[in-house]
């Protein structure tokens, strides 16, 4: 009988230990950014350290499993047939082949490197070799076993789960949690309770952001994870052979409503996720996804120029834009510094618009001169002229629903899928695909403009039957296709700017922003409230990403507009408010804050973000995140509640070395602070109220 052999990998500062036993089976006994120790899997666990799981229809299960997706046949049966090695543009590619005998099923399991990066982007894909027909209920994108067996101590004391809470205007609320916290008690060797995270629908950041992280205290590594996918995905993890279990994929049968027919010759590929290690903590982490996400992006110019934009929308004109109403922002964003110009929704009805868009032609009420006009002012004031859209759907009393029929919705028991009073297209349409070309072409080649606000505000929720082997096929299909006309207005406008908004933050992925330039972060209206948001969004995509609104106040007074203006300073400016109607020396600070931007944003799509408060929950009285680019630390601070006259930050890199601390904005800040070079921490006291300022410290 043949022995076990090992596959040893060390690439990017990452290590894979992958073993095929005699009996071919295979297991990924070790994925960190730390060498394996092969005392760290007993050989009595390593059944449980299984490379892939696969359910389908009809096959039985193993073990006691409750409703979790181990023990999985034919995955427990599943044999290695071969793996290839090569390079790419990207870096080091593992592909490694299993087939069940029984199905005929092979399954590929793609482990993409990336130079320079402690992650892979992993997915499955299956193809039916079999001579019937077969179902897939479940597959893993990536299985990983043992996730806890570094260190002495118990999983219940040592392992801590980091997920983000999403809601709308509530998005990016970070918590930390003890596993015990979340209901898994280590009890026995295996249990029926998972720790699960899910997204069913279009919405893929509704209730959870589709990234987290898990920490071992004891060992001081950290795994961390993101999905990309526009649609549902599913993440958990379980016990098994007393070790803790990592499984994430997209859509499953049990948890998102997918189920899927491979006829004999069919193939499928899941969702791919991007999975990563780290010797550290959750900035260790967010270091290696802010450099992954820059790599896997559409290369863009908006990335690097970072244009200020300024939209009419938030706490300004609310969907109800005229000519009289906009001339004066156009003129005041241009003093300002603006160099966006989006008019937000309404431009294309008269009066109460949501449930009957579709056509996206220009309202002549609004704009008797026609929209041309203040497009075209705009320009003249020298700004790019942008417009909102919402090609995804169409109003239940839509004049363009006389040109369709019903497929060009998503469709559920033979009735068309409403939600909030609109339709949902279905992209896998081709006359779906004319119309939202015909309409993109509209905007950029008769219109001029050079930047769409691409707003989606309802969720679809399970899916369409619609030439689909079931709601969840139907939505995985859909999801692919949107994803692909996106592809290619990309292609035909590579110049054209299109923001990814969904209610603000409700479809925060990397599906989207490997695609988008900019993602909306939320729809917030709070500028106290936003400062948490602002602050957690690095951890869920780059910087340079993140477009946050300011939108200071007709009755506000200097400290609200400072504090509106240091949201947005360190990330991507979405600037509002009603700046024509603000007096001349808030307005001034305005000015002030953007200048100060244009003289930094060069070091945005360089820097790496750190919390020295820890990432924000949205409970704190302290808010605080940074952006670290070679000897310069850029630090905003956010008093939001309390009455104590100042914070200390910890920045624990630079212990021991001499700094130059100052308040870069507002230059009047009426601030004080120390560097404490001995414990690495600035003290910095703000004056009283809810107040902010951004610091710079440079670091000789």
């Amino acid at each position: 009988m043949m022995e076990s052999r090992l596959i040893q990998i060390e690439e990017n500062g990452l290590y894979l230990t992958i073993e095929i036993t005699a009996e071919q089976d295979v297991r990924l006994l070790h994925f960190a950014a730390w060498p394996f120790a092969p005392e760290s899997v007993p050989a009595d666990r390593k059944a449980g350290f299984r490379l892939l799981e696969l359910q389908l229809s009809g096959e039985d299960r193993a073990e006691y499993h409750g409703r979790t997706h181990r023990a999985s046949y034919p995955g427990l049966r599943m044999r290695y047939v071969g793996h290839t090695e090569a390079r790419n543009a990207q870096g080091r590619k593992l592909e490694l082949a299993l087939a069940d005998s029984v199905t005929g099923i092979l399954a590929v399991q793609h482990l993409q490197f990336y130079s320079g990066v402690q992650i892979v982007r992993a997915w499955t894909e299956l193809k039916n070799d079999g001579p019937e027909e077969v179902a897939v209920e479940y597959v893993s994108s990536f299985a990983l076993t043992g996730v806890d067996k570094e260190g002495a101590g118990d999983r219940g004391d040592k392992i801590e789960v980091t997920v983000a809470h999403s809601g709308w205007q509530s998005e990016l609320q970070w918590k930390t949690y003890r596993l015990p916290e979340l209901g898994m008690s280590h009890l026995a060797d295996r249990g029926s309770k998972r720790i699960a995270a899910s997204n069913t629908g279009s919405w893929s950041a509704a209730e959870l952001m589709p990234v987290a992280l898990l920490h071992n205290k004891e060992s001081g590594g950290t795994l961390f994870w993101q999905i990309e996918h526009n649609g549902s995905w599913h993440w958990e993890l379980t016990d098994q052979y007393d070790q803790l279990t990592l499984l994430i994929s997209g859509p499953t049968e049990h948890d998102n409503h997918w189920w899927l027919k491979l006829a004999p010759g069919e193939s499928f590929r899941s969702v791919p996720v991007a999975v990563g290690s780290a010797v550290g903590g959750m900035e260790s982490a967010a270091a290696h996804l802010t450099a992954y996400r820059r790599i896997i992006r559409r290369p863009n110019e908006d990335n690097e120029l970072l244009r200020v934009i300024f939209n009419d929308y938030m706490n300004c004109l609310w969907g109800s834009p005229t000519t009289e109403k906009l001339l004066p922002l156009i003129d005041a964003a241009a003093e300002v510094g603006c160099e966006y110009f989006c008019i937000d929704a309404g431009w294309y009805a008269p009066g109460e618009w949501w449930d009957g868009v579709g056509e996206w032609l220009p309202s002549s009420e609004r704009f008797p001169e026609g929209i041309k006009y203040v497009l075209d002012y705009i320009r003249g004031k020298g700004l790019i002229p942008g417009l909102w859209l919402e090609i995804e759907v169409m109003g239940i009393n839509s004049p363009k629903l006389a040109d369709t029929d019903d497929s060009w919705f998503f469709m559920r028991h033979g009735k068309r899928v409403k939600d909030r009073s609109r339709y949902q297209l279905d992209f896998r349409n081709p006359q779906v695909i004319a119309h939202a070309d015909s309409v993109i072409t509209r905007l950029v080649e008769e219109y001029g403009v050079g930047y769409i606000k691409m707003d989606y505000n309802i969720n679809a929720g399970i899916g369409t039957e619609t030439d689909a082997d079931s709601f969840g096929d139907g939505l995985l299909q859909h999801n692919r296709a949107y994803l692909a006309w996106l592809d290619s207005i990309f292609a035909r406008y590579p110049q054209l700017v299109i923001e990814n908004c969904s209610s603000g933050g409700m479809r925060m992925d990397y599906a989207m922003l490997s695609r988008h330039s900019i993602q909306s972060t939320s729809d917030q209206e709070d500028y106290v409230s936003y400062a948490a948001i602002a602050a957690g969004s690095p951890m869920a995509l780059t910087p340079e990403q993140s477009a946050v609104w300011s939108y200071p106040m007709r009755e506000g007074d200097d400290e609200e507009v400072i504090f509106n203006m240091v949201n947005c300073l360190l990330l991507r400016v979405h600037q509002s408010g009603h700046l024509a109607e603000l007096n001349p020396h808030r307005l001034a600070l305005v000015k002030e804050a953007l200048d100060y931007y244009k003289s930094i944003r060069a070091d945005i799509p360089q820097a790496v973000p750190f919390w020295p408060l820890g990432l924000p929950d949205g409970e704190g009285e302290w808010v605080s995140f940074g952006l670290s680019r070679g000897d310069k630390r850029y630090l905003a601070i956010w008093r939001i509640a309390g009455d104590a006259e100042a914070v200390r930050l910890p920045l624990p890199e630079l212990k021991g070395r001499d700094a130059d601390a100052a308040c870069a904005y507002p230059q009047a800040h009426g601030a004080n602070w120390s560097w404490d070079k001995a414990q690495g921490i600035l003290t910095a006291a703000l004056p009283a109220g809810r107040t902010a300022r951004l610091f710079e410290l440079r670091v000789h």
